[in-house]
């Protein structure tokens, strides 16, 4: 206790101006962890004692964020069990999720290399299959619940991205689709709204995962929002009845696939073209002049045009305050990457459950956010949504002459 004593006195005499209290604060809490620690492991810092459990085993960097400014704290690691202090907040959902799929990886003794290198960084050696279950069964009902929650209302928006992970199944390491679905409500609010595995992208697969969210509740979709993947056209068609806007982006990088790289910056300016157009008709029209303009030299690029005009072009019969989000799955590009960044650090997930266990908690953390945002379309468009549409439509991308 002295010693301690000796500790803080020395740090205030150091310390000066506005950093004194965080300097203090940081002392004082790290001598609560080794005191704690002390007990925990049944002896201090280099005593011989036969009531040790236990050895420390360095430590690691946490931040704590409070009045007086970011905390830097070292949390002491032991070589079996962990330790982890009671004032610091549990670790958000997503966080504890990732910690349950490395842990039950390694456990599992199907961890690659990496995962056992993150193991004993984060002094996670001395768990238990027990102790896992645990932890996994409590996020398992949080992510359940909301992947399983009623829609209600209507969602005329509705945006579908795939993800692909690997997964070990049968000995094997396979490739499986994560898909993502977000909906834009009536009110100009978005959800995340589903996530469904599987190990392909044809029709039953789409199909068993939109009538999953019918059942659900979602209704009064008008637009999906995708990717050109096998079998979704179909899907929607029976599934929703609604209007598919294959996603620009994609659609570019298909395009310019097709001219040499020296080209595409001409290219590319030619196409958007169409898409600053402030009707269907005028940009159907433009479209097609530039088809007819590029047909010549390069004519795979004009047939590809003449094939995909009407779903590229689809959302140009939505209201112009929409337009810009229903172009693409763009708006789902920052929610992509941090599912990627998290299903990174496991690389080879141990099984279905464990991607669903990840990924549910990333989706519900960034759904709970969106809530505190403003609204994400605009709600007098919304009203003039059903009348545009079902007036507009029929006419402004007529058929291409034969």
């Amino acid at each position: 206790m002295a010693e301690d004593s000796m500790a803080l006195i020395e740090l205030m005499q150091k310390a000066d101006g506005g950093d004194f209290l965080r300097s203090l604060a940081e002392a004082v809490l790290q001598l609560l962890m080794e005191a704690d620690v002390d007990g925990l492991i049944g002896a201090s810092r280099h005593e011989r004692s036969a009531e040790r459990v236990s050895y420390r085993n360095g430590y690691r960097d946490r931040s704590l964020d409070t009045r007086v400014g970011s905390l830097q704290l070292r949390i002491p690691k032991l070589r079996q069990g962990s330790y982890f202090p009671p004032f610091l907040e549990p670790r958000k959902t997503s966080e504890r999720a990732l910690v349950a799929v490395i842990q039950e990886a390694w456990i599992g003794g199907i961890s690659t290399r990496r995962v056992d290198d993150l193991v004993q960084a984060m002094g996670l050696s001395g768990i238990s299959k027990s102790q896992v279950s645990k932890l996994c069964k409590d996020i398992d009902e949080r992510v359940h619940a909301f992947l399983s929650r009623p829609l209600t209302g209507e969602w005329p928006y509705l945006w579908l991205d795939a993800t692909y992970l690997k997964q070990r199944e049968g000995g094997r390491v396979v490739s499986v689709a994560a898909i993502i679905a977000v909906a834009a409500n009536t009110e100009g609010r978005r959800e995340i709204v589903g996530l469904h595995i599987g190990p392909s992208e044809a029709e039953p697969f789409w199909s068993f995962f939109l009538k999953g969210l019918l059942r659900r509740g979602l209704a009064g979709v008008k637009l999906v929002v995708s990717d050109a993947h096998e079998g979704l056209k179909a899907a929607i068609a029976k599934t929703f009845g609604a209007t598919w806007q294959r996603c620009r982006v994609h659609w570019m990088r298909n395009a310019l696939a097709r001219v040499p790289k020296s080209q595409h910056a001409m290219v590319s300016a030619a196409l958007r073209q169409a898409f600053l157009q402030p009707d269907a008709a005028s940009a159907s029209q433009t479209w097609r002049h530039v088809a007819d303009q590029l047909r010549g030299k390069w004519p795979k690029l004009a047939s590809f045009m003449d094939e995909t005009e009407h779903d590229v072009l689809a959302y140009m019969t939505f209201p112009a305050q929409h337009r810009v989000k229903l172009h693409s799955t763009n708006p789902l590009e920052r929610l992509d990457k941090e599912v990627k960044r998290r299903a990174d650090v496991v690389g080879i997930f141990p099984n279905e459950q464990s991607i669903i266990r990840l990924i549910g908690a990333i989706l519900l953390e960034q759904n709970d956010e969106w809530q505190l945002q403003s609204r994400y379309m605009q709600v007098e468009a919304m009203a003039e949504l059903n009348t545009q549409q079902n007036e507009a439509q029929p006419a402004q991308i007529p058929p291409r002459a034969a």
